[in-house]
């Protein structure tokens, strides 16, 4: 049975920092494309950042792209987001997806930027 599970999100102030954390059980975490999306109040869920399996090839979304970093440590089944710079349009509950599997998404994580 997969199992995603997101941790890591809180308060932060503009500027700050965060580092998402998402435990993969359930499948060979190792040999998929995995997703970070985000959705903020009143906003359709959009793609942040993917990470091919073997973590070698990177994309982001062009309002994170340099604050951002997508990571993933396959022997922890574990997948990161390290999010820097952060803006008050950051705020959104962020979820991990691996896209092939259409209906399943996780509990996500709230991050929230403001002062």
């Amino acid at each position: 049975q997969v199992q995603l599970v997101e941790s890591g999100g809180g308060l932060v102030q503009p500027g700050g920092s965060l580092r998402l954390s998402c435990a993969a059980s359930g499948f060979t975490f190792s040999s998929y494309v995995m997703t970070w999306y985000r959705q903020a109040p009143g906003k359709q869920r959009e793609l942040v950042a993917a990470i091919s399996s073997n973590g070698g090839l990177r994309n982001y979304a062009d309002s994170v792209k340099g604050r951002f970093t997508i990571s993933r440590d396959n022997a922890k089944n574990t997948l990161y987001l390290q999010m820097n710079s952060l803006k008050p349009e950051d705020t959104a509950v962020y979820y991990c997806k691996r896209p092939d599997l259409t209906n399943y998404w996780g509990q996500g994580t709230q991050v929230t930027v403001s002062s």
